[in-house]
């Protein structure tokens, strides 16, 4: 049975750091791509993060020099570091692992963690 179980959200006054992570089970970690996705309410789902198996990331402009992704394929995690944030970054923010296999794709989610930047 696949898991990722995101942890590390919370509220944070603007200009502020919070640290996400997301805990894998039941996949080959190594050989997905990890993402960070949020979703802010009346809003759709957007990519914020994604570092594929092979260590490329990319960002959502919004995000960059704010926001790093890293991951640490011994303990199956990855991570979001979120630096100078703002009103704006207020959303529900969700893991993703996504791998290509023959004939299909693999697509796993978390249940989502949320982030609220209020003074």
């Amino acid at each position: 049975q696949v898991q990722l179980v995101e942890s590390g959200g919370g509220l944070v006054q603007p200009g502020g750091s919070l640290r996400l992570s997301c805990a894998a089970s039941g996949i080959i970690f190594s050989m997905h791509d990890m993402g960070w996705y949020r979703q802010a309410p009346g809003k759709q789902r957007e990519s914020v993060a994604i570092m594929s198996s092979g260590g490329t990331t990319n960002y959502a402009d919004s995000v960059k020099g704010r926001f790093t992704i890293s991951r640490d394929n011994a303990k199956n995690t990855v991570y979001l570091q979120m630096n100078s944030l703002e009103p704006e970054d207020t959303a529900v923010y969700y893991c993703n692992a996504y791998r290509r296999v023959f004939l299909g794709t693999h697509n796993y989610w978390g249940q989502g963690t949320q982030v609220t930047v209020s003074s």
